[in-house]
Parts: C-alpha cells; sequence; structure tokens
C-alpha cells in the first residue's frame, strides 16, 4: 500500500504543481471565466496548490517533518472541494471536458492520500 500512496503523491504533486502554477499565471483570464472569485482569489490558489505539490513530496522523502504530507493532503482536498463548489455554481464545461469531474476524481485522491498517510502508511 505504502507503494501505491507514494505514486499517488508523485502524481499528485505534478498534477497540483501544473495546476497551481496555471491558476497563478492565468488568474486575470479565470477571474473572467469565474466571476464569483476575483483574480487575487486565484493567485491564492494558485500558490496554495504550487506550496501543497512541494509539502505532498519534500517532507515525506526527506523524513523532515513527515507529518506535513498528509496535512498537505487535507489543505489540497478542501482546496480542491472549494474550486469544485465554483464549478458546480457556474455549470460549464471547458473545451468538452468537465472540470467538475476532474475536481471529483482529484478531490478522491487527495483524500485517499491523506487518510492512507495517516492511518494506513504513516511516515513518522
Amino acid at each position: 500500500m505504502n507503494i501505491v500512496i507514494w505514486a499517488l503523491q508523485a502524481i499528485l504533486g505534478l498534477l497540483y504543481l501544473a495546476g497551481g502554477y496555471y491558476k497563478a499565471s492565468q488568474c486575470e483570464t479565470l477571474a473572467s471565466q469565474f466571476p464569483a472569485i476575483p483574480s487575487g482569489g486565484w493567485l491564492v490558489f494558485g500558490v496554495v496548490e504550487m506550496i501543497g505539490a512541494v509539502l505532498l513530496i519534500v517532507p515525506a522523502a526527506t523524513k523532515w517533518m513527515p507529518a506535513l504530507t498528509p496535512a498537505a493532503a487535507v489543505v489540497l482536498a478542501i482546496e480542491t472541494l472549494i474550486i469544485s463548489g465554483v464549478y458546480a455554481g457556474q455549470s460549464l464545461t471547458l473545451s468538452g471536458e468537465n472540470p467538475l469531474l476532474w475536481s471529483a476524481v482529484m478531490l478522491l485522491l487527495v483524500a485517499f492520500v491523506a487518510y492512507g498517510r495517516y492511518a494506513v502508511a504513516p511516515l513518522a
């Protein structure tokens, strides 16, 4: 199970890092597409995602404060839940894809990592 959780941490870390970079660098565009959140909000979400992505991997890999890894997963799950609410409120499809479905999958996976690192295969 530890290997599965590590693989998910690596994949989610890369996905959240890319998503966070996109949100932080395209905050004006996102604010016009989703007016419920101003551009500063998208910038904050992007920075939170990038920090969370790093904290999913680095503390676990270095054994330095490994409790930060499940905490980062919880924060990313909460942030993903908030973004999902924005997508649900907009009821839209971007480029033929449903962002709410993507967010739901990400939420389930990051919640599994949080649970796995707290209960199934803790690092400390």
